[in-house]
């Protein structure tokens, strides 16, 4: 019996978000080279670097997306190896690079499926990102030219202390954890992002859903301030009362 596309594509992403995670023990311009069909990997973020050996091994496009979210000033000069240094935006892995990646972690992936794989990946980080500036919006008024990524770190397994206490009250672990490292204007703040599966609601042609819980990580006295702040303002507004008799 086949798995549905759905099922298939919700797992598959799981798996992908995994292996696009990067360590933040190493330094951008770090190399460290596997045997995997000669492939070099970035231990910046532990994806490919090697595009013609992936793509020779996988047949997949090498082509690549600029996203949206700027790089930090910060890391312009010491961006990993795979990174284009004449544009501001970080770019997406190629769908090569994400079924090296897969495959380097041991997994059986489906080379057709990369397409859709890569564009839920692309999509939730645009949306990572959008939630974060959102956030970066409060201090508008110190950083007026914006907040831009320096870098960022998968930690998966490692379950934040909000994401345990839900867990504890009945709700379920998210299936991926992201650490996002900001420059605020020189001053660098981390957000920490919880990738939770959602429903897909009826109608929507979407294979899978993805519910984010994107915020300052309480590192300093203004990041709590931040959160109270957003927590009151949404229990005061009777958004959460929404849906209900």
């Amino acid at each position: 019996t086949s798995v549905p596309w759905s099922v298939r594509a919700s797992t598959i992403f799981k798996k992908a978000a995994a292996s696009s995670s990067s360590p933040s023990s190493s330094s951008p311009d770090q190399q460290q080279n596997q045997q995997n069909n000669n492939v070099v990997i970035s231990s910046s973020n532990r994806m490919p670097t090697n595009l013609e050996a992936t793509s020779q091994a996988s047949g997949l496009s090498t082509s690549r997306v600029t996203s949206h979210i700027p790089v930090s000033p910060a890391t312009q000069d010491n961006l990993p190896k795979h990174q284009d240094t004449n544009t501001r935006f970080w770019q997406y892995p190629s769908e090569s690079m994400f079924f090296a990646a897969m495959r380097r972690k041991g997994w059986d992936p489906d080379s057709e499926d990369m397409k859709s794989v890569v564009a839920i990946h692309n999509a939730v980080n645009e949306r990572c990102w959008h939630e974060v500036s959102w956030w970066e919006a409060r201090h508008e008024s110190t950083c007026p030219s914006g907040a831009t990524l320096r870098r960022f770190q998968g930690r998966p397994k490692d379950y934040s202390p909000k994401a345990r206490l839900l867990n504890l009250l009945g709700y379920k672990l998210p299936f991926d954890r992201h650490d996002w490292y900001v420059d605020r204007c020189g001053r660098e703040v981390r957000y920490v992002i919880d990738f939770y599966n959602a429903a897909v609601p009826p109608g929507s042609p979407a294979p899978a859903a993805v519910y984010l819980d994107v915020r300052p990580a309480l590192d300093s006295v203004e990041a709590l301030v931040d959160r109270v702040s957003v927590q009151l303002g949404w229990m005061t507004s009777m958004r959460w009362m929404a849906g209900k008799e």
